[in-house]
């Protein structure tokens, strides 16, 4: 597996399932600001048929549908209804995932930790969901709410020895010496 970030806000996601995981994947959308959002879902649970709104289509996808997607998301679906659609993202070039079906995964998604632009990711590349989410909770305590301050801090800082001309070897440098001289890690 090779990690990326994608940006949601330039890229045509399709959303499949009915449920409460299906629910939450939208949530999770929405909350990262993703802006081509299409649900299909035969049927939606009423929270969810709510929080997707006119980006409801009330049936599975077809081909057409499959290919006009750049990723698609298939979750809490029957194995058959799942394998069927991997199959056609497959024939049409779009990436898809099945969660929690790796045999039909073209990627994962890592368990993550968020500080405004700061990330961090887990993963087991679909061995154990469950063990990367658990370490993802570890890190959390550690990863407080602070570190988004520190990162701005950080960017402005490195903006400005660009600047004044930092080339690459400097811009590490000094960036090191900033976070050791306000230990913000061991």
């Amino acid at each position: 597996m090779f990690p990326i970030n994608l940006d949601l806000t330039r890229l045509s996601v399709a959303l499949v399932g009915n449920g409460q995981a299906t629910l939450n994947r939208l949530r999770q959308f929405d909350g990262d600001g993703a802006k081509y959002v299409t649900v299909y879902s035969e049927d939606p649970i009423p929270e969810l048929a709510e929080q997707a709104g006119d980006r409801l289509q009330r049936y599975l996808p077809n081909s057409a549908d499959v290919n006009a997607a750049s990723i698609m998301f298939i979750i809490d679906l029957d194995l058959k209804k799942a394998a069927e659609l991997a199959s056609i993202a497959k024939a049409v070039g779009t990436i898809a995932n099945v969660e929690d079906v790796k045999q039909y995964c073209d990627f994962s998604s890592p368990a993550r930790i968020q500080r405004g632009d700061l990330m961090i990711t887990v993963s087991t590349n679909g061995h154990s969901p469950r063990l990367a989410g658990r370490i993802r909770r570890a890190l959390e305590k550690w990863l407080v709410p602070s570190w988004e301050q520190r990162l701005h801090e950080l960017s402005k800082q490195r903006e400005k020895w660009k600047a004044d001309g930092a080339d690459m070897q400097t811009l590490l440098r000094k960036t090191d010496e900033y976070i050791d001289q306000r230990r913000w890690l061991p």
